[in-house]
């Protein structure tokens, strides 16, 4: 076996021991229940096992660990109180929203204090002539867009996940998204926040500016360190104009690669759609019997694509993408004719997991990111792997920046085909390295990438990691077992 492989069949299993001071069964968690309850109310502490069950896991199959208190803060300044006394104390704190994260990020490893963030989600103002927002760390991404509408305003990042993920959570991943092409994803949308540090002090970063270079910039360092650097309460959000409209198609090729190259053609021919993303056979037939879209079956691969703004000049756009796919061999381009039709074909990409998860008992849904002109051939090395290993895994993601979401289908009471499906992982994120690719475009790296990312980063990285870590969590208290761990 290879060290990715080694290292991948125990990637799902949390450690045995705990090392905080408040484990379960010591005499000391009930004490810290009442210290918690102190700062923030009986009502708003959980400490009974059914109710800890209910957060000993996340979105990330197969990592389940439960912490031993859990938390409901409703003020910046209780979130302060309780990093206080964790601090003093040596407790692991491991801060969470919706726990819609796909990389063990919010999985308390090390038992400890499970601090819900859910209670902060007042949207606090929509400023029109500023185009921003400020928000609470607990808004849900649904709930921003929506306040941003209302003001004929767009929130550009649009994470899959977006009706129940939380904006603090998509900032401490630093979420993506179907829109990431054009728009970019979360980190260029963040102008500033305020956050926690886990010695209690209250910071705020950058502000309501788009443009201040004073100093290092925080509020980027702190955007996708997954809560293991601070605790953010509250943020601040770059707003965009409302597009006047919107335009939806669909082009079907006999392969993935003939559609890699007519993504290529695409942005060389100097369109950036809005959306372009892709689907392979087997997420195709799993659609389809999921939804009865009416896609087409016999194709090999999908590009599902879309533009917003001026009417004139989406119109422009959809039919120079249509023009190109054609040119490129597609079997089919077709536009959606109206609303409800490009509803629709939308819902396709947005129901690739669910489609599949109809397909075996567990579900195991990753994220790699490749060169957009190698996006061919790193599906074709996920085929081989999943053929070699037994597996079912089939492929969508992100054609416009080359990040794929391969998602493996299987039963988790089949030890044998779980340690296979680890070992297949270890190797597609090896081979996305070897395509000058990365281990996460968007899902984050957590626990369950923790083992690959000294090869993403390498060991100077990997020790810079732990000295910015130390800088800002001397205690080490802050989502132990993640990155900088």
């Amino acid at each position: 076996m290879t060290a990715h492989t080694e290292r991948a069949a125990g990637r799902a299993t949390p450690p045995s021991e705990r090392t905080d001071t408040a484990a379960a069964g010591d005499g000391r968690t009930g004490a810290l229940a009442d210290a918690l309850a102190a700062l923030v109310g009986r009502e708003h502490v959980r400490v009974e096992p059914g109710q800890l069950a209910a957060y000993a896991r996340d979105a990330t199959p197969l990592f389940h660990a439960p912490p031993d208190v859990v938390v409901f803060p409703g003020s910046t300044e209780e979130v302060a109180a309780v990093l206080r006394l964790a601090t003093e104390r040596g407790v692991p704190v491991i801060p969470r929203g919706a726990g819609s994260n796909l990389c063990a990020g919010t999985v308390a490893l090390h038992g400890g204090v499970m601090l819900v963030l859910t209670r902060l989600n007042r949207v606090l103002e929509i400023s029109p002539g500023e185009l921003l927002a400020r928000v609470q760390t607990g808004v849900t991404t649904a709930q921003l867009a929506d306040a941003a509408g209302d003001a004929g305003l767009l929130y550009a990042p649009d994470p899959g996940s977006r009706t129940v993920s939380t904006v603090g959570g998509n900032v401490a991943t630093c979420a993506g998204g179907l829109r990431g092409l054009k728009y970019g994803v979360t980190r260029n949308y963040v102008l500033g926040l305020e956050a926690v540090l886990p010695t209690g002090e209250i910071v705020r970063t950058g502000g309501r500016l788009w443009k201040d270079v004073a100093g290092y910039d925080l509020t980027r360092l702190l955007t996708g360190s997954e809560g293991t650097l601070a605790v953010i309460t509250e943020v601040t959000v770059a707003l965009l104009p409302k597009p006047a409209d919107t335009g939806t198609g669909v082009a079907y090729f006999d392969s993935l690669a003939d559609a890699s190259r007519a993504v290529a053609a695409v942005i060389a021919a100097g369109v950036v759609p809005a959306t372009l993303e892709f689907l392979d056979r087997k997420c195709i037939e799993a659609v389809e019997a999921f939804a009865g879209l009416g896609l087409r079956t016999d194709a090999g691969a999908l590009l599902l694509f879309g533009d917003d703004g001026d009417p004139s000049v989406v119109a422009g756009n959809l039919a120079r993408i249509q023009q190109v796919c054609t040119a490129a061999g597609a079997l089919e381009v077709t536009l959606a004719e109206n609303v409800a039709r490009a509803d629709a074909l939308l819902a396709a990409r947005r129901c690739g997991l669910p489609a599949l998860s109809r397909l075996g008992s567990l579900t195991i849904l990753e994220d790699a990111t490749v060169p957009r002109h190698r996006l061919a051939e790193m599906v074709g090395r996920i085929d081989e792997i999943a053929e070699r290993h037994g597996l079912l895994i089939a492929t969508f993601g992100h054609a416009g920046d080359g990040n794929l979401h391969p998602t493996c289908v299987l039963d988790p009471d089949d030890t044998g085909a779980v340690e296979r499906a680890h070992q297949a992982f270890g190797e597609i994120f090896a081979a996305a390295l070897a395509l000058d690719g990365t281990i996460t475009g968007e899902h984050g790296v957590g626990a369950a990438k923790l083992p690959y990312l000294a090869d993403r980063l390498g060991d100077d990285q990997m020790a810079l990691l732990r000295r910015i870590k130390h800088a800002f969590d001397p205690a080490g208290i802050l989502n132990p077992g993640k990155l900088g761990s």
